[in-house]
């Protein structure tokens, strides 16, 4: 999110309005996830629902007459699916109501994406494979589609058989981490897994007694999901292990407020990115020093600035087509034409439909 309307609601001393702030500021942060933005109306519609003006019911009800009444005619625009599913991320993490079960997070899925995707609330049937960018291309190996509901049973059984009794914070964040990495890992769903596999792990986590209304989650979407992917990946030959090390910062900053710096470029198994780390840049400045390192070397400057701007504007796997770079860049059509094929050929970005007047994203980073 370029601006967050929902920080001063989450520093009111009013309960209510506090609470509803940090839900839907994570709501909305953990779209960036799949690449996704909300619109302003959704904006809108969530500062009037923490207001008191509208109820959770209300704001999913004026969303749906929303887009019934202006629908997209862009198939990769999934700016509908990021506003409803925040509507009910919120809604989800607003209720005091939570069992852990494999039923309860079927029931999340089928609660986010009822109406935007066939398979709501149903565990895949066929297997899947996801290019990483952290891991340079290559993919987590997931569940087999023929044994995730006994998988999904099992790890369920064993997480309530374990005691924390007894456990350093150190132990039990440890835990915590493989534990939900491995939820993760097994992908139950065929799309929408990281933001279920998320909601449904701060309602575990409040029923464990953590406090974790801030705003880690909302912020670091990204990095949450590739600290993820790191701890299910090994690749031996390269001396690649899977570890939950990122994870565990991300959720020592989540549970017990501690600032470790969380960057994506440090995940990266190539390790080339973690030379260009300073202590003192910024998190927004981070993921365009990874891909500056990655171009600098193959462009004049000023497209390097061109592509720097863009990857700014078009972060995660948002779609933008040619009149989205001459708006951004101030560019003609045909200048902006060849912006894209040249980005296309050197790998920068990839065409999701059509080329020139077509739509493209970035390649994952």
């Amino acid at each position: 999110m370029d601006k967050d309307p929902f920080k001063e609601y989450i520093k009111e001393s009013e309960p209510n309005k506090r609470n509803k702030g940090y839900a839907w500021h994570t709501a909305i942060g953990l779209q960036a996830v799949d690449g996704l933005k909300t619109s302003a109306y959704l904006i809108h519609t969530a500062v009037r629902n923490i207001e008191g003006e509208i109820s959770f019911q209300e704001a999913n009800a004026l969303l749906q007459s929303y887009y019934k009444e202006n629908p997209s005619h862009d198939v990769n625009d999934r700016t509908e699916e990021a506003d409803k599913v925040s509507a009910r991320i919120a809604e989800i993490l607003s209720e005091q109501a939570f069992s852990f079960t494999p039923n309860e997070y079927l029931s999340i899925h089928r609660r986010l994406f009822t109406g935007i995707y066939p398979h709501a609330g149903h565990i895949r049937d066929y297997n899947i494979t996801k290019k990483e960018w952290v891991l340079d291309g290559a993919t987590v190996i997931y569940g087999s589609a023929t044994e995730l509901r006994a998988t999904l049973e099992y790890d369920f059984s064993e997480e309530r058989k374990f005691s924390y009794r007894g456990l350093s914070m150190d132990e039990i964040i440890r835990h915590l981490a493989f534990f939900v990495s491995r939820l993760w890992q097994i992908h139950a769903f065929g799309e929408g897994n990281t933001r279920t596999t998320a909601v449904f792990f701060i309602k575990y986590l409040r029923t464990l007694g953590f406090d974790v209304t801030n705003d880690i989650f909302a912020e670091n979407a990204w990095y949450f999901r590739n600290s993820l992917v790191r701890a299910n990946y090994n690749d031996f030959t390269k001396g690649i292990h899977e570890t939950t090390e990122y994870l565990e910062l991300f959720l020592r900053n989540l549970m017990l407020g501690e600032d470790n710096p969380l960057h994506n470029r440090t995940l990266h198994i190539s390790g080339a990115f973690k030379e260009t780390e300073k202590p003192d840049i910024q998190d927004g400045k981070s993921d365009i020093e990874v891909l500056k390192a990655d171009i600098d070397n193959r462009f004049t400057a000023k497209t390097t600035e061109h592509i720097l701007k863009l990857r700014e504007e078009f972060q995660g796997q948002t779609i933008f087509g040619r009149s989205d770079v001459m708006r951004v860049l101030d560019m003609k059509a045909s200048r902006s034409s060849e912006l894209l094929k040249e980005m296309v050929e050197r790998g920068i970005i990839e065409p999701v439909s059509g080329f020139g007047k077509g739509k493209y994203r970035f390649r994952q980073q």
